[in-house]
């Protein structure tokens, strides 16, 4: 019987930790880039929407990269499509890799990384919300990126 409580507790702390890490979680979503080859004319479309415009949100771009990309930065462009139809434009760069080419994200043979497009922002109005990346650099095709995501979270 005291066996059984101890176990009941154990579960339930479990799940209200692993509830409380993701309650403040909006929207995390990842697309595979196909063939590990980001063509200059792929698009990458992220949908969602804001039920609350009143509180901050973090915003935050995820990419997963292998050894095989060239470069130590990804030049991304942006765009944030608003309810009301209007676009909000932006660039960002990206580092990959430090001056010594040692990858900056967690992980061996797939890294990743996280990049903040916004802190503490405040979604103009609720509904419907798109972002839309493209990459930006002079190569037609890039290899070695496994994945890009997007995540949301209130901000804290």
């Amino acid at each position: 019987m005291n066996r059984n409580i101890h176990l009941l507790f154990v579960l339930c702390f479990l799940s209200f930790i692993l509830h409380s890490c993701t309650k403040d979680t909006v929207y995390n979503r990842y697309v595979a880039i196909e063939n590990r080859t980001w063509d200059k004319n792929s698009e990458y479309f992220f949908n969602f929407t804001i039920t609350d415009n009143v509180i901050p949100y973090d915003i935050s771009l995820n990419l997963r990269n292998n050894n095989m990309y060239p470069f130590k930065n990804l030049w991304l462009f942006y765009d944030i499509k608003l309810p009301d139809g209007s676009l909000i434009n932006d660039t960002l760069e990206a580092i990959l890799a430090n001056d010594f080419g040692k990858w900056t994200g967690k992980g061996i043979s797939i890294y990743h990384n996280e990049f903040p497009l916004q802190t503490n922002y405040h979604f103009p109005d609720t509904g419907h919300y798109t972002i839309v990346f493209r990459q930006g650099m002079r190569n037609n095709v890039l290899q070695g990126i496994e994945n890009i995501g997007l995540m949301i979270k209130k901000s804290k």
